[in-house]
């Protein structure tokens, strides 16, 4: 199941994430730095920023949104062929 992509968004745009945010990477990040952060935010919805530029804008999903893509990795829909 194939979903629109979340909207881009400032941190200045809302109250969705706060100083008590977590956010994660994958344990199969390596340490040149060139990860995405996830978080699970309130309101149903997932974060997503560059690991480099915290301070900086997220993707804003939404969980269906978030499954759907998720679901697309493990299937290998995104593989270059």
């Amino acid at each position: 199941m194939r979903l629109p992509l979340g909207e881009l968004r400032g941190r200045a745009k809302g109250n969705i994430m706060n100083s008590s945010t977590i956010w994660f990477k994958s344990s199969y990040s390596g340490a040149a730095g060139h990860c995405v952060e996830t978080a699970f935010l309130e309101n149903n919805k997932v974060g997503v920023r560059d690991s480099k530029n915290r301070s900086g804008p997220a993707l804003i999903f939404t969980a269906a949104e978030w499954d759907a893509f998720v679901a697309g990795v493990k299937a290998n829909e995104f593989d270059r062929r």
